[in-house]
């Protein structure tokens, strides 16, 4: 790619920050002031120049949106599920971006009746998003919440639902959930810190009042905390959560008596983490109580919660991992996790079953859908792989039948499964343990080190990246990329401990991991440092500055969206969204030890003068969970110090925030570049 337009070259304004006895100097410092408009023309600058470079892949960036999108069922609908009396959908229409909200009272065969249409609401509108939807008991009322700036920040109000009238009720600066009482007059909600954005109050709002006259019933004090409320399954409870990285603390109150006192449940201790699931007089606890590494289940009987009163339901185990459970009537689902891959586990109240659903396959992904009706003898979950179309499956609890409810359309014609392979291979790391890849590609193509591959991974916070079905991704493995999953740790893909051993002073294991599963694909001839490309977002973005900075020579290019690149910085600036939330996750470099590890591995902390792959940055104005000054100073420390004529693009969405464009098909646009560049590094325009 050759333009004549020069790069933009930020302005260099020193300014010293020290801690510790250590003095690091940030030239690029002064690219934090959003409202500053040298930042606005250099984050321009940026965006023409990333426009210019990519011109000659304009039409092609056309043909893969076009393409991608047409594999997607634009006249879609949700698979209904029914809530107290009504069945609920979800719809899109062709050549609409947003989604339909709409039930029918009984039947299916009923009438229509549409509670939203985001099409509408979007209008006047660059980004818009609805966020939660909460029907009144009576199923009367309609609270909601939408955000049209994308910094997450939702406004909640107040529909009703036999009118169509928008009620004077109106909430600002909350999460965007909402909690009715069973009284259909009262709705408990967390507000927002103006600043950091932090949930820390909840509130309670009397339906026709003024927001400025609502409830404080808690204020979440400690600020490596966040707050939430939410009803029980079986809406007897009101419940109020407290959760920073390793604790959590909950408070319950009587639906039925939305004006009396929240009760602590289990008051927090250090390290203990738990759940809590009402049925039956009882609340089913999912915790790490006592050394449960892997967590259990406990149970309580809902007069007398407090920790020594819990009694064991599912034992510890150490090969298995307890993620979710889901409570009906007559079952309780448990959701595990054992040697990477999902199990979902079905066990009566009464004792007499107690099995696992058959699920063949070396490589998938199945998680527990949307179930909300208690009484149900219906599971809903969800199946699919890196080869086959999303399932949503029902099955029956009394017959053992199985119903696919829907299969995810993939349109066009061209689709078959079996002209792609998965599998799941092993590569062993630097400290000899074994890290699973799930690998997936077109079948026929020749293992001999010539294939472009795409490696991917996130690998912070426990959250694990299953190996699941993309339409999208088609676009490359029918232009003969490998996609790779790398399970590095800091995921739970193999169990708690796979987390513990990739966070605060472990944390560069994630790093390693990500490298020598690279070396690995090398080395098995599954491509070649030529061909080999990385991809990560957000704290997988820290990942990609990682290990750019540590074997820049592996990877031809990377991609790097809203990463998380000015580690030490940020968690030293506790006004910043996250920051004071996320110290057990990386640690507080408030401490010299922890500064010090932080320092070692932060990405712009260790920019140097050295040739760095081809590189596209991505990042959102607005967003909220990484601030866009992060990949804006590191692509301008970058410039001024590498030593290669690589290419170096930052592409700043100014109309957007963490999650990227809003609109069902907008955000393709985004990957239709990033494609573009690969596939054009890879001399593919076509």
């Amino acid at each position: 790619m050759k333009t004549k337009i020069k790069a933009p070259v930020a302005a260099k304004k020193p300014k010293e920050l020290r801690i510790h006895n250590d003095v690091r100097v940030d030239n690029y410092y002064w690219l934090n002031q959003r409202e500053n408009q040298e930042v606005i023309d250099y984050l321009n600058a940026e965006n023409e120049y990333t426009k210019a470079v990519m011109q000659p892949t304009e039409s092609f960036q056309t043909e893969l949106f076009e393409e991608m999108k047409s594999r997607i069922k634009e006249d879609d609908t949700s698979v209904p599920y029914k809530l107290n009396g009504y069945w609920y959908l979800t719809r899109f229409e062709k050549g609409k971006d947003y989604p339909i909200y709409a039930r029918k009272k009984e039947t299916l065969e009923a009438k229509e009746e549409i509670l939203f249409d985001c099409n509408e609401m979007a209008k006047a509108h660059a980004y818009f998003k609805l966020g939660g939807i909460a029907i009144s008991p009576d199923n009367k009322l309609a609270a909601f919440s939408t955000d049209i700036v994308s910094r997450r920040q939702f406004t909640i109000q107040i529909k009703n639902l036999e009118t169509g009238e928008i009620l004077e009720d109106k909430i600002e600066n909350t999460t965007g959930g909402i909690t009715w009482a069973n009284d259909n007059k009262t709705l408990f909600y967390s507000k927002k810190d103006e600043v950091t954005l932090r949930s820390y109050k909840i509130f309670k709002h009397k339906l026709g009042t003024k927001a400025s006259d609502d409830v404080l019933v808690y204020h979440e004090e400690d600020d490596t905390y966040n707050t939430f409320v939410y009803k029980s399954k079986s809406r007897k409870y009101i419940i109020i959560g407290s959760s920073s990285t390793l604790s959590t603390e909950y408070r319950i109150l009587k639906a039925d008596n939305p004006d009396g006192e929240f009760k602590i449940f289990q008051e927090r201790q250090p390290n203990l983490e738990y759940s809590i699931a009402h049925y039956n007089g009882c609340f089913y606890i999912l915790t790490n109580h006592n050394g449960a590494t892997n967590f259990k289940l406990l149970k309580a009987k809902e007069n007398n919660t407090s920790i020594n009163n819990w009694e064991e339901v599912i034992p510890h185990r150490k090969d298995v991992l307890l993620e979710d459970i889901e409570i009906f009537k007559d079952y309780l689902v448990v959701n595990e996790r054992e040697n990477g891959l999902n199990k979902l586990r079905i066990i009566s109240w009464d004792g007499n079953e107690d099995y696992y659903l058959s699920i063949p396959s070396e490589t998938y992904t199945v998680y527990i859908g949307n179930n909300p009706d208690f009484n149900s003898n219906t599971l809903r979950y969800v199946y699919n792989s890196l080869t086959t179309p999303t399932s949503v499956i029902d099955y029956n609890f009394k017959t053992k039948e199985q119903k696919v409810k829907k299969e995810q359309d993939v349109l066009g014609g061209k689709f078959n499964k079996n002209n792609y392979k998965s599998k799941r291979i092993w590569a062993t790391a630097r400290d000899g343990v074994k890290i699973p890849i799930s690998l997936v590609y077109r079948k026929g193509i020749e293992l001999d080190g010539t294939n472009p591959l795409l490696q991917y991974a996130y690998g912070s916070y426990g959250s694990t990246t299953d190996p699941s079905f993309s339409s999208i991704r088609l676009s490359l493995l029918d232009r003969g990329f490998i996609y790779a999953i790398a399970h590095v740790r800091g995921s739970e893909y193999l169990g708690r401990d796979w987390y513990e051993n990739g966070k605060l002073l472990t944390k560069k294991n994630t790093f390693y991991d990500f490298i020598d599963c690279s070396k690995f694909l090398i080395e098995q001839k599954y491509t070649s440092k030529e061909h080999l490309y990385a991809y990560g977002g957000s704290a997988g973005g820290l990942l990609m500055g990682a290990i750019i900075n540590m074997n820049p020579e592996l990877y031809h290019g990377i991609i790097a969206a809203v990463p998380f690149v000015d580690v030490v910085t940020t968690m030293l600036d506790d006004t910043i969204p996250l920051t004071t939330g996320e110290y057990d996750e990386w640690g507080n470099p408030n401490k010299k030890t922890y500064y010090d590890y932080m320092k070692s591995y932060s990405p712009y902390d260790n920019v140097e003068a050295k040739a760095y792959p081809n590189m596209l940055v991505t990042t959102g104005l607005h967003d909220s969970q990484v601030q866009y000054w992060e990949p804006a100073k590191w692509v301008a420390k970058l410039r001024e110090l590498k030593t290669d004529s690589n290419i170096l693009l930052l592409h700043t969405d100014m109309n957007s925030g963490h999650g990227g464009l809003s609109g069902r098909f907008e955000s393709l646009k985004e990957v239709a570049l990033e494609y573009a560049f690969l596939l054009y590094l890879e001399g593919i325009n076509a």
